[in-house]
């Protein structure tokens, strides 16, 4: 394959020009947190086939690929791109120069992860003018026992690593269907909070622009906050909506907002035709709970839960300018999801009828991994005994230094090639995705002695058969830990100074935007309603 290499100043043009474009970055994630394009979307190259269809389902859409371009990613973009290509896609680039590159034309960088939907959570901020409170000022609430609902804004498992006491759990995405029940006093003061600040301005904002009489508040940075404060936190959480909690009184109030940001709603039979619009991406979003979306959805949707799909986007959408089609069985959360992706540059509809609307849609198609032989624990065991076979661990690397078999050594897809280079033993790998393995060994270990195996059950099997496990709190080195962000991760760890540095990145985004990345989120303009 001939790869088609374009400049910083032709992708700044590209991605600016109204026609979708899937910007990919494909180094590990910890590379990518560090210093990335605004609108380039994570795709590490350690998971490229299992995810690019996912997340990029139209083979012919505009896709351009980057790393550093330096030593420090291995020309992992030509790479990507050749995968790309054996996958199908046929309109594939790759910027020369990578962020690099970027960076030298004049371009900004930015660190951290979810960056649109973070941005523009401090964009929302600044127009809407969205009421707060400071950790200390709930402290004192909670100690008068005031009358007072807090409602943490994330996922639950979220949730559960940290919370502030007394607080329940309700996603963003299922606010304007459960709020009603959660808190049916309309005279009671609601507090949204999340762990920093994106999620409590969206939460609360949310419900201010319902209507909601209830006086509105976002916690200020959120669980960071309090603990900054030294306030505690507590862990293990269970505290969550009642599955029976929905309530459609809503409804009204989530039709209007539709109103206000222009969101339509399209029937099945336009989506239908949609789909085959070769010319045009589709996401089809069932937002609804990870419960209700296991126990039955449209053919053809993925599920996107709503306050994630607003938070983290780029974690179910790849295509920037693709059209999403967003859907419930209650009228609430779809139209009230949607408004907030209108504001945020998106073309998003509803679909007229919901879970009940008929329509059916072919899956986006999978790769297909390649098969890796397997060897089982006990066999596995005896070979190391004889020093026969070499053992790579190919799971993250914070899993490696919790636990990992000895004599064994930790790799990562990239490095793969590189690290066993010169091994002439039979290779064993380990992986808690099977289908990571194979694409690994497919792309990265052809020209290997012996076809490598996969130990069958990954660690869970050798650990329930009892075998010894070892931990290196320093292997592999921050450093070698290219697919872990240390400065995301630490602020939740105890280490007030991180949080203090992660607070400070995300009131800084909207000063680095440029004009052009500015311009592409709609907010209203002019004097915007709040309490």
């Amino acid at each position: 394959m001939t790869t088609s290499r374009i400049d910083p100043k032709t992708l700044k043009s590209w991605l600016h020009d109204g026609n979708e474009i899937a910007l990919l970055d494909v180094r590990e994630h910890g590379q990518y947190g560090e210093a990335h394009l605004f609108y380039g979307i994570p795709l590490p190259f350690s998971r490229l086939e299992i995810d690019a269809p996912r997340l990029v389902p139209r083979r012919g859409v505009r896709v351009v690929a980057y790393d550093a371009g330096d030593d420090s990613t291995a020309d992992v973009a030509e790479r990507a791109a050749a995968r790309l290509a054996a996958l199908g896609y046929t309109d594939v680039h790759v910027l020369q120069g990578g962020t690099r590159a970027w960076k030298a034309a004049g371009y900004v960088l930015f660190a951290g992860v979810n960056l649109p939907s973070k941005t523009f959570g401090e964009l929302a901020e600044e127009v809407y003018h969205t009421p707060r409170v400071s950790a200390d000022q709930l402290a004192e609430m909670l100690a008068r026992q005031d009358k007072v609902v807090v409602l943490d804004g994330r996922p639950v498992s979220e949730f559960h690593k940290m919370n502030i006491p007394g607080a329940t759990c309700c996603p963003n995405g299922e606010l304007a269907y459960r709020v009603r029940q959660l808190v049916p006093d309309t005279t009671t003061p609601i507090v949204i909070n999340c762990a920093g600040r994106t999620r409590s301005i969206i939460g609360a904002q949310t419900l201010i622009n319902l209507g909601l009489p209830n006086p509105v508040y976002a916690l200020e940075n959120g669980t960071q906050g309090w603990y900054l404060g030294d306030h505690v936190l507590g862990h293990g959480g269970t505290q969550r909506y009642a599955d029976d909690s929905g309530n459609t009184d809503l409804r009204p109030a989530a039709k209007a907002l539709a109103v206000r940001f222009d969101v339509p709603t399209v029937t099945a039979q336009a989506v239908q035709q949609w789909a085959g619009d070769a010319r045009r991406s589709l996401f089809l979003c069932d937002v609804r709970t990870p419960e209700e979306f296991a126990a039955g959805s449209l053919p053809g949707a993925q599920h996107t839960p709503g306050g994630q799909l607003m938070q983290a986007g780029d974690q179910y959408v790849g295509v920037r300018g693709a059209r999403l089609v967003l859907f419930d069985n209650d009228g609430v959360r779809a139209p009230t999801v949607a408004s907030w992706l209108r504001q945020m540059g998106h073309d998003a509809s509803v679909l007229e009828g919901g879970l009940a609307s008929g329509l059916s849609l072919a899956p986006a198609p999978a790769s297909i991994a390649p098969a890796l032989s397997t060897i089982d624990t006990p066999t596995l065991s005896a070979r190391l005994a004889r020093g026969d076979v070499a053992l790579v661990d190919l799971r993250a690397g914070m899993q490696f230094r919790a636990g990992h078999i000895p004599q064994a050594r930790w790799s990562i897809r990239p490095r793969l090639a590189n690290d066993v280079k010169g091994e002439a033993r039979q290779l064993v790998l380990v992986a808690d995705d099977a289908a990571l393995a194979a694409w690994a060994a497919a792309s990265e270990l052809a020209g290997h002695t012996a076809a490598p195996l996969l130990l069958e059950g990954g660690m869970a099997a050798w650990r329930a058969a009892g075998l010894p496990v070892e931990a290196t709190p320093d292997l592999p080195s921050d450093a070698d830990c290219i697919d872990y962000l240390f400065f995301v991760h630490d602020r939740h760890d105890g280490n007030k100074e991180a949080a203090r540095r992660y607070l400070a990145w995300e009131t800084g985004l909207v000063a680095q935007l440029d004009a052009q990345e500015r311009a592409a989120f709609r907010l209203p303009a002019g004097p915007a309603a709040s309490h």
